[in-house]
């Protein structure tokens, strides 16, 4: 064999090593990048649940005071009801419902100071406080996530490599939450 034949052999031999490697890396990428989304996903769903086992202590505390306040808590059980089940769609869109019925809860609350100074009624608010923030969280990594996956099978070479892989849609706020907030003194 000739020198010329040993160099194109090795030549090929690094090209095929090269495309077998980059459709290696891009594989993993896409399917690590993907896992985020769902453990994303995941970590929403825990921070919801907690706010599904808390939300029932709050009403129970404020239905004490407020016995004539029932559409409200019937607003709270049928949205609450929706977070369990359903697609990841329904699950978010009972959540928001969920976010404005306990505005209105919490501006019933505002009418009886003996249940806003209660040490029981501020602890659940300052609980649930804290998982509304650990969801806004979570919804921020979700859409980091989603948004890095699909930046990834939509450009060169990554959509090479991504086949029939779809993007994976954001989260959104329902288009009444983007108004915005009327402060009256």
């Amino acid at each position: 064999m000739s020198l010329v034949t040993w160099v194109v052999g090795g030549l090929i031999a690094i090209v095929i090593v090269i495309v077998v490697g980059l459709l290696v890396y891009y594989y993993n990428r896409i399917r690590i990048l993907f896992n985020r989304i769902e453990e994303a996903w995941a970590q929403i769903d825990v921070q919801l649940k907690k706010r599904y086992d808390l939300v029932p202590n709050l009403v129970e505390t404020v239905k004490g005071y407020a016995k004539h306040e029932k559409e409200i808590f019937e607003k709270v059980a049928d949205a609450r009801k929706g977070m369990i089940s359903g697609s990841r769609e329904d699950r978010m869109n009972s959540s928001n419902q969920l976010t404005n019925t306990l505005k209105s809860l919490f501006a019933v609350a505002e009418n009886y100071p003996v249940l806003k100074a209660s040490d029981n009624f501020k602890l659940l608010q300052e609980q649930l406080e804290g998982i509304e923030n650990k969801i806004a969280y979570a919804r921020q990594y979700y859409n980091s996530s989603v948004l890095e996956y699909n930046n990834l099978i939509t450009t060169i070479p990554g959509s090479w490599f991504a086949g029939s892989r779809t993007k994976e849609a954001f989260l959104s706020i329902p288009e009444e939450e983007r108004s915005p907030v009327k402060v009256k003194f």
